[in-house]
């Protein structure tokens, strides 16, 4: 399945799922508790329920749980092939050059999804090039371009994420926003002596910013463990090349 059909899969059931949330569980259970602080208990307007119970806050859980998606495939696209790292592809053969386009068949015949993994990608070309070229350099080369390659794709895979953290305190000052302007509009009303919807709009605008900030920590500390992976990720796939190929094409070579 594409990426980008498993990103919108992700959001439509975030959004089901939420709104779920929001219509069986959340915004009930805040009105009840609304309904009570009228009655004299206004301690209860600080209620998680009534704290999360506007439109605003329900937009920003819905990207939180697409985003956490997003990261969570792309730390399992690593995990799933980090046993890769302990085979030894070249088995302590003959480098010869029949030797190493078997060892690049049997590369190309594995299943899609180790096939496409970083360190498989970066040692088919590097053998590739041994082969063209007959030198070590130019098989070096290839590594050092490939790696830096991976980690300019990493950069712009996780562009779609960054744009979500960017967007979950935006759409908290939205709601910011709304609430003061609704609680300016009803100025004539404090000054009347009523000053509940004017403190209920305050609410709104306090609550939605509360609730963004907190989940763009959450995420922002998520997307650092994500790109800390992958930054790891390059790292490992450099050394295995540097330390279980080019060392024996160069002695290979110099033999």
């Amino acid at each position: 399945m594409g990426q980008t059909i498993k990103g919108l899969l992700a959001l439509s059931l975030s959004t089901i799922a939420v709104h779920a949330m929001y219509i069986i569980v959340i915004r009930p259970k805040a009105m009840m508790m609304e309904a009570l602080a009228a009655q004299g208990q206004p301690e209860l307007t600080r209620s998680i329920w009534i704290i999360l119970k506007d439109f605003e806050q329900e937009v920003c859980f819905i990207l939180m749980f697409w985003a956490m998606f997003l990261i969570f495939d792309k730390i399992m696209q690593i995990t799933k092939s980090s046993f890769l790292f302990d085979v030894d592809f070249l088995k302590d053969n003959d480098l010869s050059p029949s030797n190493i386009k078997q060892v690049l068949a049997e590369l190309d015949s594995m299943k899609h999804d180790l096939a496409d993994a970083p360190l498989i990608r970066v040692l088919r070309s590097s053998l590739r090039r041994f082969l063209v070229a007959g030198d070590i350099h130019s098989a070096s080369e290839v590594v050092e371009s490939e790696c830096a390659a991976l980690a300019n794709k990493n950069e712009a895979e996780n562009s779609m994420i960054r744009y979500l953290i960017w967007a979950v305190p935006s759409i908290g000052f939205i709601g910011t926003v709304r609430g003061i302007g609704e609680a300016l509009s009803r100025a004539d009303e404090a000054l009347a002596g009523n000053i509940s919807g004017m403190t209920s709009s305050l609410g709104v605008a306090f609550n939605s910013t509360l609730v963004a900030l907190v989940i763009s920590i959450v995420l922002m500390f998520l997307l650092h463990q994500l790109q800390r992976l992958q930054d790891s990720l390059i790292v490992s796939v450099n050394d295995y090349l540097q330390q279980k190929v080019l060392d024996r094409l160069s002695k290979a070579s110099s033999g």
